[in-house]
């Protein structure tokens, strides 16, 4: 771990961050395939981002003075700002949307799922007292909405609806 101590590779943590490390890679291929520069810069702004929460999730709950950056109101607060400010920009979708509208909407949907999941296992370290800062669980659920968000303005009039 980021802390120093040696957990299995089946441990919760590593589950968890491996999780999180996915969603990064997920997002550097859709920064890859997008022919937008705003969203290009809005994932790397968030593969930034969530670099902060892997050193959280890989550190020990003793540890936490080796962490330069933990999530905080602030950092909540900025993602809840560019999601804001990202839903205005977009038409809601009317039903439950089809993935793949464009390669890259399709990977920033893959990379929402993900989130999800990494979402689900976080929960499941606070559960047990391995993560302190239950502001991580609001952060990665409050991600996967901005993450939806995204796709949506990614793809544009390529949004397919499952009834449409």
């Amino acid at each position: 771990m980021f802390s120093g101590e040696t957990v299995s590779k089946n441990a919760p943590q590593t589950h968890a961050y491996g999780d999180l490390d996915e969603v990064v890679s997920l997002l550097g291929i859709a920064r890859s395939l997008t022919p937008h520069a705003t969203t290009a810069e809005r994932l790397i702004w968030l593969q930034r981002e969530l670099f902060v929460l892997g050193a959280e999730l890989a550190t020990s709950t003793g540890a936490k003075e080796l962490l330069g950056r933990q999530v905080d109101d602030a950092m909540l607060a900025t993602l809840d700002q560019e999601r804001e400010a990202l839903e205005a920009t977009i038409t809601m979708p009317t039903g439950f949307v089809l993935p793949g509208g464009t390669p890259a909407a399709a990977q920033l949907d893959l990379a929402r799922a993900v989130t999800r999941r990494c979402e689900r296992r976080t929960v499941g370290l606070v559960e047990v007292g391995l993560l302190e800062n239950p502001l991580v669980v609001v952060w990665l659920n409050r991600c996967s909405d901005y993450l939806w968000l995204l796709a949506r303005a990614e793809e544009g009039d390529a949004t397919l609806l499952k009834n449409g």
